[in-house]
């Protein structure tokens, strides 16, 4: 598979990924390396990769605790001290292996340690491969609130080596398919139909759909680095999926969901928001709706969940002059940006969801 090459950097595929590693750090000559983990990389993914590395460059270990609460200034503030007390000078070497925890906070910390030091993301899981290692957004959340701080700053290159997704739980694969099937709806209708039946795929099947689903996302991103305009399509479902994601998150009586859950919700909400306000057709929102619950487990909402998950709309990124903007479709592969909608109409949306 071709490398592709996005805002700054390269994103590199299969048998390429380790080669063009070692190059890179045969050409650079980094003073230290440093591989970030969490424990779930540690155990199952880093010998593998320590394997791949041709080099006699110093090699530190450092390892975050798994999981979206983890994803902290409180956790960047350990890596930064661990970097410090390691000797990691402005010509070290971060390199990131692990899911968008891993990638989104480890990028975060290399571009704000010492004004900032290279790094290279290796993304082990499906969501990390297809959405959080590419387009550059670092960051961490505020409390439960999703990625309230950060700023996009590019990884020198991002590995994709599909090996990886033999370590991950169903769960966690599902959660990916969110990102994928969200690019089919955004942009490329023919890519949608491809993701809307997978019964029958296998793992090259799933290497090529990484691949389209990454051209994707880069096309978009390089159009718009700064999201002021197209870049926002990419948010589709967000809105209210990383508000659902964060209720879920801190409410201790519900259980978490991941993040591909939450925005499969966020989804087919707005696709019925959609129909209401840019005319999606109501055959395509059926069609969106029956597609992500073949994958996805329906979860139930109470009035009080709905009020709570609304009050935290207005902390999305996208927000601008008291406005919670929205991401809508006119038709599957067609978008439109900064979209406001009606309270009475996310309540029918929600309602739709449970029917």
């Amino acid at each position: 598979m071709k490398s592709i090459q996005s805002v700054n950097n390269i994103i590199v595929f299969g048998q390429e990924v380790y080669s063009q590693l070692n190059t890179y750090i045969k050409e650079n000559q980094p003073s230290k390396l440093f591989l970030l983990v969490d424990e779930h990389t540690q155990t199952n993914c880093t010998s593998f990769f320590l394997q791949q590395l041709e080099t006699d460059i110093t090699i530190e270990i450092i390892e975050i605790e798994a999981g979206e609460e983890h994803k902290t200034i409180e956790t960047c503030n350990g890596v930064w001290q661990t970097l410090s007390e390691l000797d990691a000078d402005r010509k070290s070497l971060l390199l990131n292996l692990g899911g968008g925890v891993v990638t989104d906070l480890g990028g975060f910390v290399a571009s704000t340690f010492k004004r900032g030091i290279a790094y290279i993301n290796i993304p082990t899981t499906l969501l990390a491969m297809v959405d959080a290692s590419v387009g550059g957004k670092t960051g961490v959340d505020l409390g439960n609130l999703k990625n309230q701080i950060g700023l996009i700053s590019n990884a020198e290159m991002v590995l994709i080596d599909v090996g990886y997704l033999a370590t991950l739980p169903q769960n966690q694969m599902k959660s990916g398919l969110a990102e994928m099937l969200k690019h089919g709806l955004i942009q490329d209708q023919a890519y949608w139909k491809k993701m809307s039946d997978l019964s029958q795929l296998s793992l090259a099947d799933l290497e090529q759909l990484i691949y389209e689903s990454v051209i994707i996302k880069n096309n978009v991103v390089t159009e718009d680095l700064n999201e002021d305009g197209i870049r926002k399509t990419l948010n589709f479902g967000h809105t209210l999926g990383h508000a659902i994601e964060s209720y879920f998150l801190t409410n201790t009586e519900k259980k978490t969901l991941l993040h591909g859950e939450a925005i499969a919700i966020g989804m087919i909400l707005a696709a019925y928001i959609s129909n209401r306000i840019t005319n999606l057709p109501h055959e395509e929102v059926a069609e969106i709706k029956s597609v992500l619950l073949q994958t996805f487990e329906k979860v139930s909402f109470t009035e009080k969940d709905i009020e709570q998950i609304i009050e935290l709309m207005k902390y999305d990124k996208k927000n601008s002059h008291g406005n919670i903007n929205f991401v809508l479709l006119e038709k599957i592969g067609q978008c439109k940006i900064d979209c406001t909608v009606p309270n009475d109409v996310i309540y029918q949306a929600f309602a739709y969801y449970a029917e």
